[in-house]
């Protein structure tokens, strides 16, 4: 392992809430050997910035990993011509010109469709009832997948979000993760004859078309489930939460003083729902004093980055005004997020703005559930109920 300086954490307790424990080490240890996760954390955001791109030293390829080893290794798990080669084929599907001509007219008919249904009952947990729905039938149709509900592409992705973020070994977790993968191959197998016959814009077609081997396919559509299902489920959610409680923040959007899409990117700033990335040390290195080794396991902090007390005033206060321009919400360098113009547009561009234009301001926390708003995660975070009313 590196010469770190060790620090302990409490899983749980980080898993409750990671930011206060990222901020004692930006601040004493930047860099720092975290026993409980078995791996060296890079916490601020220059560091991470610069350490992202030198993808000959922290590498993605990582051949033990969890990733690999249970969802079959795809473009985010390789570098170089091999990355190049499966994006190349990958990204026409979803690139900012495709979410503009194409999905982002399916984005609005998505949202009037779950609305229509949503906004008669008066209460809802929107975690479940409009973010998950939301972002489940938004990834069906830019996947493929068009035949499965979007629950079952909900389950999907949180059994694979915990299969590769298992570090602690759980035994329950691998196999729900191995259960998912096996269910998702066979949805694929059930629609690709009809899109082989009838090609369209999805991502599964896109790759078929281009020649991408099969299980290169599957790896691809794996990891858009496990990343392009919970990131917008976990934004949307979280989001109206932090306008809720915030209203004179969303009085700014809604004044148009701020736009949504700037609402968007402040929420993954303040509360990055990926907030880290793994990576393999290929050679050694010495980098922030540090000595690396070869094969160790380095973890990128992306929520600890967007805290960065250098880039950003007051981090922990949600501020729609503020410049979000420094953050690494999708990442930096040759694996910045190809998602991210289908994520802007569909929580920035629709999922807000749509929510708040038909029952804005009628719409409140529930203050009587059972169960109030909880947050979880660490890797990947985000509300996990969000209880609210309106008359």
């Amino acid at each position: 392992m590196s010469n770190a300086p060790v620090v302990h954490i409490d899983p749980q307790q980080f898993w409750n809430d990671p930011y206060p424990m990222l901020a004692r080490m930006r601040a004493e240890t930047p860099i720092c050997f975290v026993p409980e996760l078995q791996a060296t954390l890079l916490t601020r955001r220059n560091d991470i910035h610069a350490c992202e791109k030198n993808v000959a030293v922290f590498s993605s390829d990582q051949p033990g990993g969890l990733m690999n080893v249970l969802m079959g290794k795809n473009m985010m798990r390789s570098d170089g011509d091999e990355h190049r080669r499966e994006r190349f084929v990958y990204y026409p599907a979803i690139s900012p010109r495709r979410v503009e001509a194409s999905w982002a007219a399916t984005f609005d008919a998505l949202a009037d469709q779950v609305l229509a249904d949503l906004v008669p009952r008066g209460s809802a947990d929107l975690v479940p009832a409009y973010a998950t729905a939301l972002s489940g039938e938004a990834l069906k149709s830019m996947t493929g997948l068009t035949g499965i509900s979007f629950a079952d592409l909900d389950a999907w992705s949180q059994a694979m979000i915990d299969g590769v973020s298992n570090y602690g070994g759980d035994a329950e977790l691998e196999s729900r993760c191995r259960l998912a993968v096996d269910q998702i191959d066979a949805a694929i197998d059930a629609h690709l004859p009809a899109l082989r016959a009838t090609p369209d814009h999805s991502l599964l077609s896109v790759m078929i078309a281009g020649g991408m081997p099969l299980d290169n396919v599957r790896a691809n559509i794996k990891l858009t489930i496990s990343g392009g299902q919970n990131e917008p489920r976990d934004a949307i959610a979280g989001a109206v939460w932090a306008l809720l409680t915030h209203p004179e923040q969303l009085d700014l959007v809604q004044q148009g003083e701020v736009s949504w899409l700037q609402a968007f990117e402040e929420y993954c700033r303040w509360i990055a729902p990926i907030g880290m990335s793994p990576r393999r040390i290929a050679a050694e290195h010495t980098f922030g004093g540090v000595d690396f080794e070869p094969d160790e396991r380095v973890f990128l902090m992306f929520a600890s980055a967007n805290h960065d007390e250098d880039h950003f005033d007051h981090p922990e206060r949600f501020d729609v005004g503020r410049d979000t321009s420094a953050n690494l919400s999708f990442g930096a360098g040759p694996h910045f997020c190809a998602g991210a113009a289908a994520a802007r547009s569909l929580v920035g561009g629709v999922a807000l703005p749509r929510l708040f234009d038909r029952i804005g301001d009628r719409l409140r926390l529930d203050e009587t559930a059972p169960e109030p708003v909880r947050f979880g995660g660490w890797a990947f975070r985000g509300p996990l109920t969000l209880p609210v009313r309106w008359d």
